[in-house]
């Protein structure tokens, strides 16, 4: 897609440090790193965000990051655990609009704070909300 970065650095026009590439996804260092060693894994087909993917791309993002977590662990990079994250839509904090998801090691003192403001609904609205949702995939 014209004026995508990923869609760049999937092509080759754009500098990236590949970690991983095959016939499905390309994963990159992120260039504004949370921690030392956070990957981006992306699909090489462009999709905006999950709803735009089918079911084997968004297991192979999957499956390679499960790999990635896996050599994070080894590489001597500090990592005594892995978080993935994956914002899908601009409200979300999505900020480039090529599906990707990030693997970042984290290790204590690492700086990253995630945070959420939660907020306790009853069973009785759960349940309603369980129910919108399971009506919408079918």
């Amino acid at each position: 897609m014209s004026g995508c970065v990923f869609c760049e650095i999937i092509a080759g026009r754009a500098e990236a440090s590949v970690v991983h590439e095959d016939g499905d996804v390309v994963a990159v260092m992120d260039l504004n790193p949370a921690t030392v060693g956070h990957v981006l894994v992306m699909p090489r087909v462009h999709a905006a965000g999950l709803a735009g993917t089918d079911d084997a791309a968004g297991a192979a993002i999957w499956r390679t990051a499960r790999r990635i977590s896996g050599a994070l662990r080894t590489s001597g990079i500090p990592c005594d655990g892995v978080r993935w994250s994956l914002a899908d839509g601009e409200a979300a904090g999505q900020d480039v609009l090529h599906l990707h998801l990030h693997v970042v090691p984290r290790y204590p003192g690492d700086g990253v704070v995630v945070t959420a403001d939660g907020k306790r609904r009853s069973r009785a609205l759960l349940d309603q909300d369980a129910a919108l949702i399971r009506r919408s995939l079918t």
